[in-house]
This record gives C-alpha cells, structure tokens and sequence, in this order.
C-alpha cells in the first residue's frame, strides 16, 4: 500500500524536476540571446563575403546510353541455369557492360588524353602529369545510375572548356573503343583488318617481284594449258587462306560443334582436295621444252604468287567490309542521349549554402558556450559542485 502511495509522488517530483531543467536550460539561452542571435550572423556573413573570393566553378554533364548488346554464349548458358547460373556469374564477377565503359573512361589512356588535348597542365597550373590527373579526377565524376545510363559530370572554371572537356570524354571513349574492339562484331573487324594489312604487303612485294622478274627475262609465253592451270592453283591457294582466316576468327567466338564453323571446315577440305589434284595431276617439267619453257614457267610462278596475293587480298577485303557493316550496325555501341553543353549558372560556390551551414555550426558552438559559461558560475558558487569538478578533472588527468 506505502509503495503505490509512493510511486505516482515519485512520477510527480521527476516531471517537476525535468521542469525545472527545461526552464533553466531557457534562462541559459534568455541571458545569452544576443550573443546566440548575432554571432551566428556575423559568422553566416563573414563566410558568405569569404566565398566571392572562390572562383566561380562550372559543371556540364552528359548521359550515355549504354551498349544494348545481346549476351554472349557464356551469359547465355548461365542465364538458362537460373538460380544457380546467377550464383555462378556473381561468384565469377560478371558485371554489366556499364562497368566495363565506366572503367574505360576512368582509365588513365582517357585521362592523359584529355589532358593533352586541352592543355590541362597549364590550367591546373602544375607541371606533373600525375597531378593533373588527379586533378583531373577530383573534378569529373562518372557514374552508372539505376536508370542504366552512364553519368559524366565534370566542373571546370571556364564554361566553355567544362562543355568541351565533357564531350571530350565521348569522344575519346569512341576512340579508345575502336582500337581495342571490346565487342564481337569489333573484334571480328579488328581481325579482318590485320589480315588484310598483311596481304597488301604481301602483293606489294609480289608486284615488285614480278617487275624484277620481267626487267630480267622479259616477257616470255608459254602455252594457254599450264597458263591456265598455274592461274586455277593460285585461285584455289588464295580461296583456302581466305577459308583458314575465316576459320580462324570463328574459332575466338564459337565451337567446333557450331554448325557455321563445320560447314567452313568442309568447304576448307573441299578446295585443299581439289587443289592437291591439280599439283598431282600435271607434271612439274610439262611444256614445250627448253631454256625458253623454263624461263616462261618461272615467269608464270611469279605471275601466280602475284595473282594469290591478289585475290587473297580481295577475298579478305570483302571479308572486312562484311565485318565492318557488322559492326557499324552492331547494337553494342556506346551513344550519347544528352550531349554536354556549356552551362548558364555556376554550380559551385554555394554562398546561400555555405551561409546556412556557417550560421548552423556557429549557432551550436555559441550554445554550447553558453551552457559552459553558466556551468562555470555555478561551480565558483557551490563549493559542493566545486569539489565534484576538481574530482572529475583529477579522474580525467590521472
């Protein structure tokens, strides 16, 4: 019975008490009102007047819509296990083709790039290309957002270069995209185009052969058969080169069980077959005989090494510009959605901003100083509370 008397006298005095604190904590802030009024407005305008001292800065940012490109057999074959193909593909830290292009234009090949191309050193006002990069960075931020666009926001102190330099980073990722075929398609084109340097070397110096050959022999005829026959080898030789690059660059993309791939093996049998019976099917020294005939067949060899070289350059032509139509109509291609233009108001400094943050933080520390300047007086009055600080402060010490 003495105790439910008690507890609602005790629930009384603890609200009265906290009472009592709450009305004491207002008197601390009544007694200091000036000092917390106006100090956080001096402070607020003080900032404010410091920062027309920052250099206005710029931003220009552009939006690119990523590669639509179709999975390749690998994501394919995970993507039809289900669950556990995408267990497997976190496991193996397969991302999405944004990662790849953010990391592309994060790259340092991008970066010294743009520095180059805009005199970045001078602008940064260093002579270390490793500074400017840094620099460089700090003010450029590139993000792959929820939405699937790829966000490149860059600030610069001069409108018109912060436009340039976030189109430039467009511009430069295309390029850089080109020269390491990163897709398919690409790679395909890379390749043909490799070969196809190759071979036009290679009929470059059979021309130059032939012409030495002539210059020295002159011309000599030999009969319309062998003539024929050599043009037929030379025919087939640049048809089955042509054949083993093709297979060659199936080989980086599909498997022998691919029916495309079969079917080019076949074709590559085919010829390699008819090729090895016409070398089989005529003599080596058939012809009319003589210093004449040899001479006229020496010619003819050189004839046919300039004529394989020259319908394999064909034949791997036509190859590299199906590859090349591939590519140009491949989905996989990076393409700007917003362009960067040259902004019309500055995005930094933030004076109003800066302003309300001064005057927030001055406005804690003045409070704080109050509740400290008041708790100062009150230990001087209370020998009690006086002890209990020198307590506390030889605790802290020790």
């Amino acid at each position: 019975m003495t105790q439910a008397q008690h507890t609602p006298t005790s629930t009384a005095e603890d609200a009265r008490t906290a009472e009592l604190g709450l009305i004491e904590a207002l008197i601390v802030l009544a007694k200091h009102k000036k000092k917390i009024i106006l100090l956080p407005i001096a402070a607020a305008a003080f900032a404010v007047a410091a920062s027309f001292a920052l250099p206005n800065v710029y931003r220009s940012s552009v939006k690119l819509l990523p590669p639509q490109q179709s999975q390749s057999g690998a994501a394919a074959l995970l993507s039809q296990l289900g669950g556990l193909g995408g267990a497997v593909a976190g496991g193996a830290g397969l991302k999405t083709p944004n990662d790849l292009y953010v990391g592309m234009l994060r790259s340092r090949t991008i970066s010294d790039r743009l520095i180059a191309k805009f005199n970045l050193k001078k602008v940064y006002d260093t002579e270390s290309l490793e500074k400017a990069r840094k620099e460089l960075a700090e003010n450029t931020n590139i993000v792959s957002g929820k939405d699937g666009l790829i966000t490149i926001d860059v600030d610069d102190e001069d409108p018109k270069r912060v436009a340039q330099l976030a189109n430039g980073y467009v511009e430069e990722l295309a390029s850089l995209n080109k020269t390491l075929a990163v897709t398919e398609a690409a790679k395909r084109r890379l390749f043909f185009q490799q070969q196809l340097e190759m071979a036009k070397d290679n009929l470059a110096k059979a021309e130059m052969t032939l012409k030495s050959t002539l210059d020295t022999r002159g011309v000599i005829s030999v009969d319309t058969e062998s003539r024929a026959i050599v043009e037929t080898m030379a025919r087939l030789r640049a048809q089955i080169s042509a054949k083993e690059i093709e297979l060659g660059s199936k080989e980086a993309f599909v498997t022998p069980s691919n029916p495309e791939y079969r079917r080019t093996q076949q074709e590559l049998a085919s010829l390699r077959a008819e090729l090895s019976r016409l070398e089989n099917g005529r003599p080596q020294g058939s012809g009319n005989g003589g210093g004449r005939s040899e001479a006229g067949l020496e010619n003819i060899r050189v004839l046919r090494e300039l004529k394989y070289n020259q319908m394999l350059y064909e034949l791997l032509a036509k190859q590299y510009e199906a590859a090349r139509l591939e590519e140009a109509k491949d989905p996989s291609m990076v393409q700007v959605l917003d362009a960067g233009v040259e902004p019309e108001k500055k995005s930094k400094p933030r004076r109003a901003l800066i302003g309300l943050i001064t005057a927030g933080a001055a406005l804690l520390l003045v409070v704080a100083w109050a509740f400290m300047i008041e708790m100062k007086e009150r230990l001087l009055h209370s020998p009690a509370e006086a002890e209990n600080w020198r307590r506390f402060m030889s605790y802290i010490r020790s």
